[in-house]
């Protein structure tokens, strides 16, 4: 049931149209998660007979915190940079086909680089020391992102706190790997996994969780996303209700 990984682009501001919205806005109305919540409930009923309201929250607690996840993912990975992850700086677009982000903006221009990079003296940089400190960057802009949306959106569901943050490191992890993957070099991508989580960093709930199996590369998730509840849905490979820590 995973959506596939959206399109990033820089722009300076969003369209009137498209059905961009800014994760800022949600943030500060709750009602736009609502709505969201109730798309989604919609469109698993049309297509599952059902819409369990754990399945449809564990979604969107997903799908939500794999915005400001791939953004920075990327960007360190492509780039050697960590933007702000502000919500107000941060957009994404919802598939009409399926309500999950197909597309994610990042309109805001500040940024955190190593001492290398050659927008080092432009007055939107914060150069850093070296690659530790640049992941110690991101994995604090990503919390600060993470901890207002787990306070806005833990009363609206009743999913727990520690589910919210369990997501959260979920998608962080997973975002790094990710970028290394779709770069073409796998091992980068763990190995900027293993920088960013290099050890459990409250409230994010563990370490990198990636480990080389006889399969290749894989992990075990922290959180569950309550698929199974789905009609002929299976439990997700790798969920923790059926992996051993």
């Amino acid at each position: 049931m995973a959506a596939t990984q959206p399109h990033t682009e820089l722009r300076p501001d969003l369209p009137v149209t498209g059905g961009w919205q800014r994760c800022g806005d949600l943030l500060d109305d709750p009602g736009r998660f609502q709505v969201w919540l109730k798309q989604l409930g919609e469109w698993l009923h049309a297509n599952f007979g059902e819409a369990p309201e754990r399945t449809a929250a564990g979604f969107i607690m997903s799908w939500y915190m794999h915005v400001p996840a791939l953004t920075g993912a990327l960007l360190l990975h492509h780039e050697r940079r960590v933007p702000t992850l502000r919500p107000g700086e941060l957009a994404f677009r919802l598939c009409t086909e399926r309500p999950h982000p197909e597309g994610i903006a990042v309109l805001g221009e500040e940024f955190y680089c190593l001492p290398g990079d050659p927008d080092a003296e432009r007055p939107e940089a914060t150069v850093v020391a070296d690659e530790q400190a640049l992941a110690a960057v991101l994995r604090a802009r990503y919390t600060a992102h993470a901890t207002r949306f787990v306070r806005v959106f833990a009363p609206l569901t009743r999913l727990g706190r520690r589910t919210l943050w369990a997501a959260a490191t979920d998608a962080l992890d997973t975002a790094l790997w990710w970028a290394g993957v779709t770069a073409g070099d796998e091992e980068a991508g763990v190995a900027d996994a293993r920088l960013v989580l290099d050890r459990h960093h409250p409230p994010l709930t563990a370490s990198s969780r990636l480990r080389l199996t006889d399969e290749g590369w894989g992990r075990r998730r922290e959180s569950c996303c309550f698929s199974y509840l789905l009609r002929d849905q299976p439990l997700c490979a790798g969920c923790p209700r059926t992996c051993r820590r």
